[in-house]
């Protein structure tokens, strides 16, 4: 027995940000419907840009490719009692399934609504459509978008994958050859693991570019045994290859952790060490950096007081003075908090947990949807 009801199903909203319930909604209606138009309706206030909630939702649901999620700005006000102000809001729904079709292809009329509120019953009768409420009580899904906003940490196990990962704080370790990046980033990852409940999955990113020094030299070694690190030949290309990597796996890893991933390095810094091999900057390697997810906080490590371990892999003692104010330099240039961190191992993993809560503490600072702006 089929149970496709309806030829076309609407679910609307702010999704700000997305949730388990939304998804719970448009998954319901794409069971049901053999199309399903899905509005981000946001207005010009919010802070979560509407093109990132498109396309968190357009990757938890990429697998039903019936499901066609479009963008509609709505700066209407919210007045469930007067005619002219609902009848605005549907104009914006009803240009959002116009650009649906323009998009993804004609479709027939709405015949199905599916909301989770008590405005939906007036909706429906204004599409001349169906209306289906799902988890109004919201006891299969307790959470809602307000709840989200006031403290994601609490929501956190009732958001996607996708959303995760545009919400995770992104803490990136940085520093010279031998100076405990690596180190202090497992330390840090650990002491908040410890904490337990979400916090027990806080997720830590290797640094690739470790992994594909020893590749390269393994591969020369291959030719003469006795090969060291000071005889990889490097070309451009191959930290291209290391940032775009670099960045495929912390975005992998913030789809599965708690609301701060710890990065053992990242794109930017290899475009420092590109300067560093290659004596001149890389534009592509820019070009990746430039365009990776916010990073929410940087910590330096310094390199006095940390003795030079030479681990096979590296051969820059005599540059970590350098590197150090380089990236110095870089972090102070750009507008993201950073903390530089010197002294013994336990002491910069106190100074770096300090630095993660406060962070914790002024993250998210969600503007109010437009219907709780002031008068």
């Amino acid at each position: 027995m089929s149970r496709i009801l309806y030829e076309h199903g609407l679910v609307i909203g702010k999704f700000y940000p997305p949730h388990l319930g939304h998804e719970y909604l448009i998954r319901t209606a794409a069971a049901h419907c053999r199309r399903v138009t899905v509005g981000v309706l946001g207005s010009s206030v919010e802070t979560i840009p509407m093109q990132h909630r498109a396309d968190w939702l357009r990757e938890s649901f990429a697998a039903l490719p019936h499901v066609r999620i479009v963008v509609e700005l709505d700066d209407v006000p919210i007045d469930y009692e007067d005619p002219a102000i609902w009848e605005a809001h549907v104009d914006v729904m009803r240009q959002a399934v116009a650009r649906a079709n323009r998009d993804y292809g004609p479709a027939p009329a709405i015949d199905a609504v599916f909301t989770s509120e008590a405005y939906g019953e007036e909706l429906a009768r204004r599409f001349a459509a169906e209306h289906v409420c799902l988890g109004q009580s919201r006891s299969l899904y307790p959470v809602s978008g307000t709840a989200v906003r006031f403290n994601p940490c609490d929501q956190w196990d009732l958001l996607s994958p996708a959303v995760q990962a545009g919400l995770a704080l992104r803490v990136v370790l940085v520093g010279a050859e031998s100076t405990g990046t690596t180190t202090l980033s497992r330390d840090l990852a650990l002491a908040l693991r410890q904490r337990g409940g979400i916090w027990a999955r806080t997720g830590w990113v290797a640094e690739y570019g470790r992994e594909y020094s020893a590749n390269l030299l393994a591969l020369a070694r291959a030719k003469s045994p006795t090969a060291r690190a000071e005889d990889i030949v490097w070309h451009s290309e191959d930290f291209t290859m290391v940032a775009t990597e670099q960045c495929r796996q912390e975005d992998l890893a913030a789809r599965h952790g708690s609301p701060v991933l710890i990065c053992d390095t990242d794109a930017m810094a290899t475009r420092i060490w590109h300067e560093r091999y290659m004596n001149r900057p890389s534009p592509e390697v820019a070009r990746i950096a430039a365009n990776m997810p916010p990073r929410a906080l940087y910590l330096l490590t310094r390199h006095e007081g940390v003795p030079f371990e030479d681990d096979g892999l590296r051969d820059g003692e005599h540059l970590r003075e350098w590197m150090t104010g380089r990236f110095r330099e870089e972090l102070t240039a750009q507008p993201i908090p950073w903390l530089e961190l010197h002294g013994t191992r336990e002491a910069r993993c106190r100074a770096a947990l300090v630095a993660v809560d406060d962070l914790l503490r002024g993250a998210w600072q969600f503007a109010p949807p437009l219907e709780q702006q002031p008068a």
